[in-house]
């Protein structure tokens, strides 16, 4: 069966235009501009103190001096704070994303300690593979009848400029359309098929269901800078109040299919009895005594319960 995934087969809904998208940031390896801070920060303590030390001395020869040390050793300090405040530390599996005045900047992906715009404000946003598991939720099937139906999906940032800026919670925004898209789905098809060219069914077609239900969900994150990796449906079964009938359905359907079955390999052999018979000319039949060994071999093969023979003491025609 072809379970390819068409456009119109989704119900994807008509979402605006992402006004940003994710793009590298600008930054630097932080362990040599932290070097950088820690040695503006002591060189500026110590112009500092012997600034101090200069003016408490009362040289009038050198209050200039010790003016400079103090003024330069203030700049030292302020200049090493500037530079520390853009240090940040980016563990593996999270990502930075980079605000100037209100403004997306760009997001820093590279792990460890970086250096970046000290102005910007940071927001930490998980790469990490994430899943969500839907509750057990009571829908109607195609044909009507209530199911139970619940799902799981996996998942992964992949935009994390859209991820932010484009929707309020990216993290419920994924659990709200996913349950949208279950129920969709749930409602689109029945839950068992019937018939021989029955179309597809929620308990029969498992693997192009979950197809569908992952093209689905997949178009309607995509405005978050979300990309799914792979859905699954976790429970499905029919609801408490119609399972008995659904139960006595499906058992009359197996009875049913076991008849049919038992009848086609019990034709075969009578036909092959009476061909067999016939080649060899065991014995000759006419129409009506053909017809009474078709009727006999049927019950006996077709019967549910153990035949008791009848001995014929008389002629075949009596």
């Amino acid at each position: 069966m072809n379970t390819t995934v068409t456009p119109q087969d989704i119900d994807r809904p008509e979402l605006p235009q992402p006004h940003v998208r994710e793009r590298v940031a600008f930054g630097a390896a932080g362990l040599p501009i932290g070097a950088v801070a820690v040695v503006l920060t002591l060189a500026g303590i110590a112009l500092i103190g012997g600034g101090i030390v200069g003016l408490v001395g009362a040289l009038s020869l050198a209050d200039a001096v010790a003016v400079t040390a103090v003024v330069l050793g203030v700049l030292a300090v302020a200049a090493a704070a500037i530079a520390g405040g853009g240090l940040t530390m980016v563990e593996p599996g999270e990502a930075r994303v980079l605000q100037f005045l209100g403004r997306y900047v760009g997001t820093v992906r590279l792990d460890g300690l970086r250096w970046v715009n000290p102005f910007t404000t940071r927001r930490k946003v998980s790469t990490r593979i994430r899943n969500h598991e839907t509750a057990v939720m009571k829908v109607n099937d195609a044909d009507g009848n209530p199911i139970e139906i619940a799902a799981v999906v996996v998942w992964q940032v992949q935009d994390t400029a859209r991820a932010v800026f484009e929707v309020d919670d990216f993290i419920a925004f994924v659990a709200i359309q996913t349950e949208t898209a279950v129920r969709h789905i749930a409602t689109t098809y029945p839950y068992d098929a019937h018939g021989e060219h029955a179309q597809l069914s929620l308990r029969d077609n498992a693997d192009e269901i979950t197809h569908r239900l992952s093209a689905e969900i997949a178009a309607r994150v995509e405005a978050a800078g979300v990309g799914v990796i792979e859905s699954r449906i976790t429970h499905l079964a029919y609801a408490p109040e119609i399972a008995g009938a659904m139960l006595r359905r499906q058992q009359a359907g197996a009875v049913v299919a076991a008849r049919q079955r038992i009848v086609e390999g019990a034709v075969g052999m009578v036909e092959l009895a009476l061909d067999r018979l016939a080649e060899r000319e065991v014995v000759n039949l006419d129409e009506e005594r053909k017809a009474a060994m078709v009727s006999n071999l049927l019950v006996v093969l077709c019967s549910d319960r153990e035949a008791h023979p009848v001995v014929n003491t008389g002629s075949l025609y009596h």
